[in-house]
């Protein structure tokens, strides 16, 4: 199926704090993606990287592998996912995370989907890929867990820019668990107006698995358990260790 001009153009927005070493990886991957869908249709794509008070070279990365950078310097991973949708022009907005791999038609199922005037969003599935053969099982555990419960990550999630305002965006007020809050919500807009909210389980992404793999296990467990996430979500000192230090392969590109 081709999509139609109701596609207009579309919006790939990345949040990034110290990104240096996985953005422009992340970027190659995003214009490979372009690439599939612009040769099967006629959807304009921008890219927009958030940098969200990097001390890194993170912007000055992403500007050279022509992404379009602005600024927040609050750091807040839902603000900078907001800032990156007020600076949109794209009718589609998908939001991406900055240390993740995408396969090449991954946008054009987006634009795809979106063709349906009926659905109003959804996510691609994630598929990590850790050392340790425990973390993998205990990430494929909440994987089909989250299936069950309709929970989505941010890795990759889309919806329409009206749905996006209508929803008034990621909870600001959420330092940990604001991407699958913001799923959960399109999913009940979508099913109160009896319209649709995907999964595209055909299209999976690969989220970096640097924290899983440097991080003993008590704290994976800890620090990715669904029930820890909802009791703390809005205490931003406890997640100050997440987001704080970026894994030492990550300081440059190409040290992996």
């Amino acid at each position: 199926m081709r999509p139609t001009q109701a596609c207009a153009q579309l919006t790939v927005i990345i949040p990034a704090f110290n990104e240096e070493g996985s953005i422009g990886r992340t970027l190659r991957h995003v214009e490979g993606a372009k690439g599939y869908l612009q040769v099967r249709s006629d959807v304009a794509v921008e890219v927009i990287m958030v940098d969200n008070g990097s001390s890194d070279t993170t912007a000055r990365v992403a500007a050279a592998a022509g992404a379009r950078v602005v600024h927040e310097s609050e750091r807040n991973i839902a603000r900078a996912r907001n800032v990156g949708a007020r600076a949109a022009h794209g009718q589609i907005l998908v939001f991406l995370d900055a240390d993740t791999i995408l396969l090449e038609g991954l946008l054009w199922r987006v634009v795809e989907e979106m063709a349906d005037p009926r659905c109003l969003g959804g996510a691609a599935d994630t598929e990590y890929k850790p050392a340790s053969q425990v973390i993998h099982a205990y990430l494929q555990l909440w994987r089909w867990l989250g299936k069950l419960t309709k929970m989505a990550q941010g890795a990759a999630q889309f919806c329409r820019r009206e749905v996006f305002e209508q929803l008034g965006g990621y909870d600001e007020t959420l330092f940990m668990g604001e991407d699958v809050d913001f799923h959960w919500r399109l999913r009940r807009l979508a099913k109160k107006r009896g319209l649709r909210a995907v999964l595209l389980n055909d299209v999976r992404v690969i989220p970096s698995c640097r924290r899983f793999d440097q991080w003993p296990l008590w704290r994976t467990l800890i620090w990715t358990n669904p029930l820890v996430i909802l009791a703390f979500r809005r205490r931003k000192q406890f997640w100050d260790g997440w987001y704080s230090s970026p894994p030492r392969e990550n300081r440059r590109e190409g040290t992996r």
